[in-house]
């Protein structure tokens, strides 16, 4: 299964690779060794309900702006994630890299399964050497 996520993520950076190529501002050769790893641990967190390891990766800019409070906590626990896969990636004209996600996410108390597809935004901070999720913890209710 890991060697399965593995080879999807090194598709994913020759895709990104080819990608990046075109757009002329896209990720380094050194930042993109540094995207896929950060893109499985973030996977891995996400695909095993682990919202609060899952916070860790997200842009202190953007958690700034947008701070999680206790309800918004309690909502994902709330949530179990059944399904977790890549529909597609590209580099945006910024630089960011962009991933769309399908999620199947089971509601613990009604056992409602529903599937919502999110966009999630990778930005490389200079200083830091590091990606950074700046989308935010996905909304896997979507106005609900």
């Amino acid at each position: 299964m890991m060697l399965r996520r593995l080879f999807q993520a090194a598709l994913v950076l020759s895709l990104l690779v080819a990608a990046g190529a075109s757009a002329g501002d896209g990720p380094t050769r050194s930042q993109r060794a540094k995207l896929v790893p950060t893109q499985a641990a973030y996977t891995a967190a996400v695909r095993w309900s682990d919202f609060e390891a899952a916070e860790g990766f997200l842009d202190p800019v953007y958690l700034q702006a947008h701070p999680l409070g206790d309800l918004q906590r309690q909502r994902y626990q709330q949530v179990q994630v059944s399904g977790y896969r890549e529909r597609g990636s590209s580099v945006a004209a910024d630089g960011n890299v962009e991933r769309r996600m399908e999620i199947s996410v089971i509601n613990r108390n009604t056992q409602a399964e529903r599937t919502v597809v999110v966009t999630e935004r990778w930005r490389w901070d200079t200083e830091g050497k590091r990606w950074w999720q700046a989308g935010g913890l996905p909304d896997l209710w979507q106005g609900q």
